[in-house]
């Protein structure tokens, strides 16, 4: 009698199946890629997955993640980008908001135009220019510049969110303020800006995301490996042949969505105080 067929959730020695000449090229590529081994004992298993904690740990201790050149200073340089494009850009669109907000100007409809028609604008079509400029500037594998040039790109919409945040606190609350002696400077800092502190975390928090997941302008600006963010950094774990290190990939892009993470939850409390304007104007 003929053996009955294995069923193909049971477990077993070998890979189920596959035929000889499929197993020899398997095998074979595993020996050439160990790193790549996970995919076929998940393919050649019926129960636990290879995403666990255990696996998590294991490939951060053994493929060397936790270290500083491998995430320390990759996620450093993430946070100093991210970070300083969105104190920048945050604080120039505050600045920009104000005059668009409160007064009537001559140009200002043409500006607003002109910052929505900035939003459409590929990074990819200006980054031929830019990298000509910041060779002829010897900005080339500058961090300051890098983060100059990644808050000028987050700009228009950051002007445009934040106008529409500052929209939304009175102008009596000034024309008060005004009366009581104090000046357009005074006003921006103590009455306006601390009531649109849920609009500022937003657009901190936009900016801040944005810069954090951006590969293309990190990868051509910065030549240096060790001024590279954590998006370029990962990169590094394809291979020159279609090979792709899964669980080390796995493993690094968890803990590069962290900071996002935490991030998000430090902004709830300031994104949770929408309501910091309620009963301040009678009627």
């Amino acid at each position: 009698m003929t053996p009955a067929p294995q069923a193909p959730g049971s477990r077993g020695t070998n890979i189920p199946r596959i035929g000889d000449w499929n197993q020899r090229v398997v095998i074979d590529w595993v020996r050439r890629n160990p790193q790549g081994t996970s995919r076929v004992e998940l393919a050649a298993s019926t129960g636990l997955s290879p995403q666990t904690i255990s696996n998590l740990t294991r490939r951060l201790l053994e493929r060397g993640l936790i270290s500083w050149d491998r995430l320390g200073r990759p996620l450093l340089n993430s946070t100093v980008l991210s970070a300083g494009a969105a104190a920048v850009a945050t604080l120039v669109a505050t600045l920009t908001a104000y005059p668009l907000s409160r007064y009537r100007l001559r140009f200002g409809r043409g500006f607003m135009y002109a910052v929505l028609f900035g939003t459409c604008l590929p990074i990819t079509a200006m980054m031929v220019p830019v990298y000509a400029l910041f060779v002829k500037l010897e900005w080339l594998d500058s961090l300051l510049a890098s983060t100059l040039f990644l808050a000028a790109t987050s700009l228009p919409m950051a002007i445009f969110m934040t106008k529409n945040f500052m929209d939304s606190v009175p102008v009596s609350l000034e024309e008060a303020a005004w009366t009581d002696g104090a000046s357009a400077r005074q006003t921006l800092v103590s009455i306006v800006t601390p009531l649109m502190r849920p609009g500022l975390a937003v657009v901190f928090v936009y900016v801040f995301v944005q810069c954090w997941g951006n590969f293309f302008v990190p990868f051509v600006l910065l030549l240096s490996p060790e001024k590279q963010p954590a998006a370029v950094t990962i990169f590094s774990f394809f291979g020159q042949y279609g090979t792709v290190a899964y669980g080390s990939l796995a493993a690094f892009s968890l803990l590069y969505s962290l900071p996002v993470v935490v991030l998000y939850a430090l902004a709830q409390r300031l994104i949770g105080g929408a309501n910091a304007m309620a009963g301040a104007v009678k009627g």
